[in-house]
This record gives C-alpha cells, structure tokens and sequence, in this order.
C-alpha cells in the first residue's frame, strides 16, 4: 500500500479530521475542488435533519502550498456546525443499545460505561472526512483519464431495469434524479416508496452501482491476498457504514450459469487492440484490471436508527426496554452514492501510484504513458518452449 488515509472525530465533537499520507507532488488543489462532492453527500431524497444542519466545508491544513500538492502528508478538517448544541450540555445516559448498530458490541469491546462514544464514532457523520479524500484521489485519476462515477439501482423493493441503459446514460440520468437512480420510472417509484416509509417510522437500504472507467489494464496483482484488487475494493466498500454486501460484474448471475456464458470472449480489432464482447468479469480478471470498466454493486442496508421503536434492553437497568429514535436518515442510498465513489477512487489512486512509482505528478505522467496496453504490439510472447524447472531442492 503506498497511499494511506487515517480520520479522526465523532459525530457532535469539535470536527473530522483525514489525514491523507503517500500522495505525489504537483497536483493543483484548493478549497473549491470540495464543494460539489460534499453537497452530493449531504443532500438527496431520504436524508435527515443533520445535513440540512452542516455545510461541511473543507479546510486544507497541510500538504499543500501555493494551490499544489507538496508530497507530504495532505491534512484536511471539517467542522461539525452541530457541535454548539452539544457543548458544555449536561447528555442525558444513552443505555439502550439500537439493534442493528454497533451500540451493543461496542460497549462490550472497550468496557466504557455509555453508549454515546460509540455511537459518536460508529456514525456514518465519519464518512464526510471520506469524501473529501475522495476529491483529492478523484482528481488525481481525471490527471490519467481515469474517472468514477455511481448510481442507484435499487431501493427497498423497488429494482430498475437498467440493462438497456449505457454507462453514460446511466450517469447523465442519475444526477436528474432525486434518488440518484437513471430510470425516471422507478425513480418517481422510488420517491414515493421514501415518503410512505417516513410517514410509518421506518428505514429503507438498497443497491448502488459504481463505475470506473479508464482503468488501464495491470492494476493490482494476483501474486498475494490483500493485492488483489478486487480484494482491495471489497474491503473498502465493506467499510462503509450500512454497506453488508458486494458484487463485482455480475457476480450472483454468473454463479448460476455454465462457464462458457459467464467468460468473456476476447476479441482483436484490425489494429491489434484486445478488448471484450462482454463485460461480465466487471473490469478485474485474477484480481488485475483488465481494461474494461471496473463495475461494483453494493448492497445498503436500512439504517438502525428508526422513528418506529424497536425492543432491546437498557444495559443500566437490565430491563427489557424500546429504542428511542434519533435524529438520523430515512434512506441514505441515494447520498451514499459518493461515498462509494469516494472509496473507489481511493483503491484505484493506490494501486495506480503502486504501478507507476513517482513522487510527483510530473514523474507519473510519462510512465503513465509507457504503460502497456491490451495490444498484440506491446507484447512479447514466443513460440518457443520453456524449461521453467530444472533443479530439485
């Protein structure tokens, strides 16, 4: 791993702070480059009172000096505009652990005597540090061609068909819709669905796509586990708060169907450039890229935080108790979808600066361009037989 981000901060204390470490000299970044991604994260149909709250602006303060990147560590703050209403205020105990969330396990983990620093830490207000080192790996990829892009699939019972549908498609109609979903069909249905759930005191999860595309074939590796870049996505997807399944292509499908129609046939065009009829693979073959785009899908589940009350116990008392609601979304899919772009880029921007080595963009851009490609001419295999073992231990 030559890329690394750390975050600190909780929920309603003072703010979040990332910390992205190994990222190159060179890049131009400022204060602006923020703004789009976080008001993607804040806003969309099904979000809760908290985000009309914060603007969550992003400070640098550190790694950068006169508009660029300087290679050092990039450090970025977000204040949390709720944190007045929570200073020098008497908390009430919170000891009745919501089903679902990591209340429980996390009191049992580190012995603490309250459910709030728990909650404080394991809420999804951390995943905002996340997008704004997002925007940084983000704007690296686009310096190679390289760009990441989402959209909702599935909400509650409600699938759209996007089959029919191309990728650009599919991007220019998502940032029409409220719900982030390309099918103006199943997004009025999906609009409609949010609103029943919150008049009735429930949550929604469901299904968002993610797209990369550009991905030059010979990112990641098979040679180790945790090199494997489909290994690598899945664990960052999966870190996401909510995010309980991943599929990369068509995974499940695929897992019904005889080898033959699950492969991808290789094809050459007159100018020797190897390519896919298909794409079932989703973009990644032995846990390397291959050049097609790299396609994830990933399931949300409803949020624990419900207005309805669920049983539990109060750990102070010992008593069979109901939850008691907080302040939280309805359905967070169509505003998470930039958190999984955010996280995306971030895999792909390591594996990347991992191929390429460099300590700056200006190092990285012509061995970007030397790159082999999906091309008979960038190859180099023979006809002519190998003696790959000839001596025994």
């Amino acid at each position: 791993m030559n890329l690394q981000f750390l975050t600190s901060g909780e929920s309603h204390g003072l703010g979040l702070l990332a910390i992205l470490d190994g990222f190159p000299a060179g890049l131009p970044l400022s204060i602006s480059d923020f703004k789009t991604d976080m008001t993607r994260r804040r806003l969309g149909m099904g979000s809760g009172l908290r985000m009309k709250i914060e603007d969550d602006t992003v400070h640098i303060i550190s790694g950068v000096m006169e508009g660029f990147t300087t290679g050092a560590p990039i450090g970025l703050y977000i204040s949390n505009a709720d944190h007045k209403e929570w200073r020098n205020t008497a908390i009430p105990p919170f000891t009745i652990p919501r089903p679902g969330h990591a209340d429980l396990a996390g009191v049992i983990k580190f012995g603490i005597n309250d459910l709030r620093p728990v909650s404080e830490r394991a809420s999804a207000r951390e995943t905002a540090a996340r997008v704004a080192v997002g925007v940084v790996c983000r704007k690296l990829l686009a310096q190679f061609g390289i760009g990441i892009a989402g959209w909702v699939s599935a909400i509650g019972s409600i699938s759209a068909d996007l089959h029919s549908l191309s990728i650009s498609t599919c991007i220019s109609q998502a940032a029409k819709s409220k719900v982030n979903c390309p099918d103006p069909s199943s997004s009025e249905a999906m609009q409609s669905l949010i609103s029943t759930t919150a008049k009735s005191g429930d949550t929604l999860g469901g299904v968002i796509d993610i797209v990369a595309i550009g991905v030059p074939p010979g990112l990641g590796s098979f040679s180790q586990w945790d090199s494997r870049l489909d290994s690598r996505l899945g664990a960052a997807i999966l870190s996401i708060p909510g995010i309980k399944g991943v599929e990369i292509g068509k995974a499940f499908a695929n897992s019904r169907l005889p080898g033959t129609c699950v492969q991808d046939p290789i094809i050459k065009d007159p100018d020797g450039n190897l390519s896919r009829s298909t794409n079932n693979a989703g973009g990644i073959e032995g846990g390397i890229s291959n050049g097609e785009p790299i396609l994830l899908h990933a399931a949300m589940k409803p949020i624990p935080s419900t207005l309805a009350s669920q049983n539990s116990v109060d750990l102070a008392q010992g008593e069979i108790k109901q939850t008691t609601y907080e302040r939280a979304d309805i359905c967070p899919v169509p505003r998470a979808v930039v958190i999984l772009e955010s996280m995306t880029a971030y895999v792909i921007s390591d594996a990347l600066i991992k191929k390429l080595g460099g300590d700056s963009i200006d190092e990285m851009t012509p061995r970007f361009a030397a790159l082999h490609h999906a091309k008979l001419q960038d190859l180099n295999l023979t006809k002519n037989e190998h003696y790959f073992w000839t001596e025994d231990l």
